[in-house]
């Protein structure tokens, strides 16, 4: 499947998924707030599209990451039903076994948007600044981090302007005073975790093509 058709495909999917969640969320209202980041990431995601396309990857990783976050949307994120259906189809309780006592899928989102932007966001960097090396893992990793803060303050000042169960269901902090810090954190953590497969994928992929580039060289200086 070509570049363009795929690019499209996700986004055919992701337009369905978004309107099928749109039907009846749990809480009308901070379905609507948590979808506005989201309304301005698919239309940069769009912009970027035709004035630098990412890989295929990045497309995946971004629509996966999107898509859980309707989920999230859907029944606010301190209600989705994942302990549930754990149990209801494979008889398990992962709250039971962790140990948790709180809702833990917005902890899981903010590991998410690390673990599976990270890659993107190098993807993008790289192309627009031509950079190499420490740099192009380190500013992708740095970029997270920052925006990761800065979204605990968008969540703060969302919380302060509209207050009550709204203010309180788009905090999400179920009682914890540190959730935002353990928000912050899991994102670095799985920026971090993006960055080092991708140094460990791309270093063996140039070693390889080193090998092979020195064995040519032999081959070709033996022919002689």
């Amino acid at each position: 499947m070509e570049h363009k058709r795929y690019f499209l495909l996700l986004s055919i999917i992701f337009v369905i998924e978004f309107i099928v969640i749109s039907i009846n969320p749990y809480n009308r209202a901070d379905w609507a707030l948590e979808n506005v980041l989201v309304v301005f990431s698919a239309i940069f995601v769009v912009f970027t599209y035709k004035k630098c396309p990412l890989s295929r990857l990045s497309y995946s990783l971004i629509f996966v990451f999107m898509s859980l976050h309707e989920i999230g949307s859907f029944y606010t994120y301190s209600n989705v039903p994942y302990d549930e259906f754990l149990q209801s189809y494979f008889n398990f309780s992962l709250n039971e076994y962790m140990d948790w006592h709180r809702n833990n899928f917005d902890r899981f989102i903010h590991f998410a948007y690390g673990f599976l932007l990270a890659y993107p966001v190098r993807n993008l960097y790289c192309k627009i600044a031509g950079v190499k090396g420490f740099w192009s893992y380190f500013t992708p990793l740095n970029l997270i981090m920052s925006t990761s803060m800065l979204y605990e303050l968008v969540e703060w000042g969302a919380a302060e302007v509209f207050g009550g169960e709204l203010g309180m269901a788009y905090l999400g902090t179920q009682g914890d005073i540190w959730d935002a810090h353990k928000d912050m954190a899991l994102a670095s953590l799985g920026g971090f975790i993006a960055m080092a497969i991708t140094l460990v994928v791309y270093s063996r992929i140039q070693k390889d093509f080193r090998e092979q580039w020195r064995l040519s060289l032999t081959v070709n200086n033996k022919g002689r």
